[in-house]
């Protein structure tokens, strides 16, 4: 009988320990996960902005793809919510409570099944040198049951910093395909209607190309600025050579005018005019590492359809969209003419 009160007794002195020690565990958890994404911080931020968004990349979401959601009227910025119902996911709701564009996003997280608890997520997002830092981070209270279930089946960041981890490389891996989306299109044959420009000319590699026309197109729209001169639509590169075997091209970088510009005398930048002309028109929508296949496509679409290349004509690569404005590449546009004939 006495051992018997002396075990009751080393058990009820284990419980008591027990409760203790799980009593002064931590009353708040915290922590984050981070991953650079080589992309533009706007196209991360809008990606994880729109909650309608995040099936695409949701670790917790790619556990029930079936799982109810329920998307608030809205779903984006301040306010912007969402809720969920599924036998895995349980049930919940979560909504922006504030957010600071390109830069962070505060946000409130409530489960109700399979238990009832509150907490926050944080994201930031920071542009590195290799694209943006993003950041997500999670941290809330511990109440006495929260942190009973934590002492035997480990902190809340061992059971869901791996689903954290998981998230930022599905975000990850859609930004990269989104990015990368392309199309061409043969627009077919037009009429360009010519008009004043601006331009600069120079030759160089065909490898050193890019480098040179970010150069010299910010040089003659700072020309056109500073000269208050009015921009007739969209810059655009005028190739005059393309001479792939010693990767040598001959091109001019150009700016459109509403009329007549008498440059600065002795300057690099010249005036130029082009006549109407008929002309291939090709579209590409995409990043302009597709601009070699976009070529590609309509020079061979010209002999296909019995087409010939003036010797003097234009060869014109416009740039419709601003990658200032329109940050990700997958919704750059440019318009390719090609000045074209019919064979005598």
């Amino acid at each position: 009988m006495k051992a018997l009160k002396y075990i009751l007794f080393l058990i009820l002195i284990a419980i008591i320990g027990l409760a203790i020690y799980i009593a002064v565990q931590p009353n708040e958890f915290s922590f984050n996960r981070s991953k650079i994404i080589k992309a533009p911080v706007s196209v991360v931020f809008n990606k994880v902005n729109d909650f309608k968004n995040w099936p695409d990349f949701s670790p917790w979401i790619e556990q029930e793809p079936t799982a109810t959601l329920i998307f608030g009227d809205t779903t984006s910025g301040t306010n912007g919510n969402y809720a969920w119902k599924g036998d895995i996911l349980g049930e919940g709701s979560m909504k922006n409570l504030s957010v600071v564009i390109d830069q962070s996003i505060n946000q409130y997280i409530t489960f109700i099944k399979p238990f009832k608890s509150e907490s926050e997520i944080n994201w930031t997002f920071e542009t590195s040198e290799e694209g943006t830092k993003v950041t997500c981070g999670m941290n809330g209270k511990q109440d006495f049951m929260t942190k009973m279930y934590t002492t035997f089946a480990g902190s809340i960041e061992e059971n869901t910093a791996p689903d954290f981890d998981r998230g930022l490389y599905k975000l990850d891996s859609i930004i990269q395909v989104d990015m990368s989306r392309y199309s061409i299109k043969i627009n077919g044959i037009t009429q360009h209607g010519g008009g004043y420009y601006l331009y600069n000319t120079t030759s160089c590699k065909i490898s050193e190309l890019n480098t040179k026309m970010q150069e010299m197109m910010t040089t003659i729209i700072n020309y056109a600025s500073e000269h208050h001169i009015k921009m007739a639509g969209a810059p655009f590169a005028n190739y005059i050579k393309w001479d792939e075997e010693n990767n040598a091209v001959i091109f001019s970088s150009c700016l459109p005018t509403t009329e007549k510009v008498i440059t600065v005398p002795n300057s690099d930048i010249l005036t130029g005019q082009f006549l109407p002309f008929n002309a291939l028109k090709t579209t590409l929508k995409g990043d302009y590492k597709n601009l070699k296949e976009a070529w590609e496509t309509a020079m061979n679409y010209i002999p296909e359809n019995n087409l010939e290349i003036p010797n003097d004509g234009p060869m014109l690569e416009v740039y419709s969209t601003d990658p200032m404005e329109t940050p990700n590449p997958a919704d750059w546009i440019t318009e390719i003419y090609i000045a074209v004939k019919r064979p005598q």
